[in-house]
């Protein structure tokens, strides 16, 4: 398994599977290509893997780079019903 502090979303392969830890739980996120993703990992809102689009990370002043999940960043996506999440990645791994 592989860690890194930054991860260039769009660079990474359809099928890429990421790990990204939180205070409180691990979610498990798949890439399908360009910024579409499943993610799983909630065991109430997300148990099983549900579709989105991920939108960027943001630090602490709400600035976003697109496209990108970085540690310590707050991971922004929407969800299919198109409401957004925003999860801090303390660990990320591939």
């Amino acid at each position: 398994m592989i860690s890194a502090e930054f991860v260039e979303f769009r660079s990474l392969h359809p099928g890429s599977l990421l790990n990204i830890e939180t205070k409180n739980r691990q979610y498990h996120i798949e890439c399908l290509g360009g910024v579409a993703i499943r993610i799983s990992g909630h065991p109430e809102y997300r148990p099983t893997p549900v579709p989105g689009t991920l939108q960027g990370a943001a630090d602490k002043h709400g600035f976003t780079e697109p496209g990108l999940i970085g540690k310590g960043k707050y991971l922004q996506f929407l969800l299919d019903d198109h409401r957004p999440v925003t999860l801090r990645g303390l660990c990320i791994s591939a």
